[in-house]
């Protein structure tokens, strides 16, 4: 069911944004901003980046620059990556470390990492020592890493404080940190030895000691863990927020549930780009009408030559058998629909299989379970469509009983090694230490169509003696 309420909200920020580009067009500036700052910082990304898209960077950054410096700071924060660079690149060297100074230390790092080397060593020049100290230890993390992710703005407490004085210095910093929901404590060392959440800790007695209230059993990252397995603990432990150590167990930062969607999402892109056969061999975090045409083929020929390359070999298949088809010609007319079938059956068995790698439902290990699934799946699947296809063969096409027969049973045959193949590549792949989704799908293209080819052809032969 469509939201009403949704649309008209969409209706509104649609005119609104006509409205603006109408006044920027008129080079009425003042009257665009006050129309800009109806909606929140989110919004106003959102428009700010159709500004550019529409007029050209330079609107965008007119109208940016002349946003009160609390919101552009904000507003800056929700910006995409490349658009924070095509700001960046338009304003000041003053304006850019005004900005940069008033982000989230973990926004501050991301955008540090995107920034030319000559603008990052400026605006270093001018941070704290302590600070600047902070930002290359953070810069220095391996890229994808816990360490490039987490953010040093966490409330920590000692396992000897009190409940009243743990509250009071949450009233210290609280305001600076990313979250006060979940409360970290360290020993004198800062190694980090228990977590407690906010929610505990206010219906704790007063002379209650952290000590005594602490979760010592809890999840944590180091500062070297793979982002996307940070990205499964989020979903396996449901949590909002990841504690992250040093080699020697000291806290360092933390990592939020915001940082991690953001990471969801490119893992997510990237594996059903890698799943469509579209390997993006320079990393880019650029949308699809930002990528030039040639980079788009650059990306996309690879798997393209490869399954060329397969299908000459069906092609081959094919024409082995000519002289038989030329015998019966009617078995021209079903070979798409078996070969369809292939695809489309194996592709199914090895997405699914794929998905459960991915989400951690599934091992290698767990192969012999997977094939038997999979082998009573395409039994059943391969008798309703081999029975349906037989009917309408026999009855509605009025082709004899023999041909119906031929290619329902080349349909169930095919359908049963389909789900086998399919579902086993992505378990070889990954025990060959290489990413399934990558691999499995253009794989099992290559595999389908001369699978199927070769049952059909094989059981033309037997059953119709030809």
């Amino acid at each position: 069911m469509e939201n009403p309420i949704r649309e008209d909200r969409d209706q509104v920020f649609e005119e609104s944004l006509e409205k603006i580009f109408d006044l920027l067009k008129e080079k009425k500036y003042f009257l665009a901003r006050d129309e800009i700052l109806k909606y929140n910082a989110a919004d106003i990304a959102e428009m700010l980046e159709e500004i550019s898209d529409e007029n050209g960077i330079r609107m965008a950054v007119i109208l940016f620059r002349l946003l009160p410096k609390d919101t552009s700071v904000d507003v800056f924060s929700y910006m995409s990556t490349d658009d924070q660079v095509d700001i960046i690149s338009e304003i000041t060297e003053k304006e850019t470390s005004s900005i940069v100074e008033e982000l989230d230390f973990d926004d501050k790092i991301d955008i540090l990492e995107e920034l030319p080397a000559n603008i990052v060593n400026r605006i270093l020049e001018k941070t704290p020592k302590n600070e600047r100290k902070q930002i290359n230890t953070f810069l220095n993390y391996p890229e994808n890493s816990a360490g490039s992710l987490m953010t040093p703005e966490f409330v920590s407490l000692k396992k000897d404080w009190t409940v009243v004085e743990a509250l009071e210095h949450i009233r210290d910093v609280g305001m600076e940190a990313e979250t006060v929901y979940t409360l970290y404590v360290r020993d004198n060392s800062y190694k980090l030895i228990g977590i407690v959440s906010l929610s505990k800790l206010v219906v704790s007695s007063k002379d209650t000691r952290m000590g005594d209230i602490m979760k010592t059993d809890f999840v944590y990252e180091t500062v070297t863990t793979d982002q996307e397995e940070v990205s499964e603990d989020f979903k396996k432990y449901d949590l909002i927020a990841i504690p992250v150590v040093d080699k020697e167990q000291r806290l360092v930062g933390i990592i939020t549930v915001d940082d991690i969607l953001d990471v969801i999402e490119d893992e997510a892109t990237e594996d059903i780009e890698r799943m469509a056969g579209v390997i993006d061999m320079n990393k880019t975090d650029k949308k699809y009408l930002d990528i030039s045409v040639w980079k788009h083929t650059l990306n996309r020929l690879p798997w393209l030559v490869i399954l060329m390359i397969a299908y000459i070999f069906t092609g081959l298949l094919v024409k082995s058998f000519d002289a038989k088809l030329e015998e019966m010609i009617i078995l021209v007319t079903y070979m798409p629909l078996v070969m369809g079938t292939s695809g489309n059956t194996g592709s199914q068995s090895a997405t699914l299989v794929i998905r459960g790698f991915s989400t951690g439902d599934l091992e290698t290990d767990d192969w012999y379970r997977i094939l038997w699934k999979e082998v009573r799946v395409g039994v059943l699947v391969g008798l309703i469509l081999g029975g349906f296809n037989f009917l309408r063969i026999y009855f509605l096409d009025r082709e004899p009983w023999t041909l119906a027969l031929t290619v329902s049973l080349a349909m169930g045959i095919i359908v049963i090694l389909s789900k086998v193949v399919g579902s086993m590549i992505p378990v070889l792949v990954r025990k060959m230490k290489q990413d399934p989704a990558l691999i499995a799908n253009p794989l099992m293209d290559c595999i389908s169509d001369a699978l199927a080819l070769s049952v059909y052809f094989l059981l033309a032969l037997k059953l119709l003696h030809l």
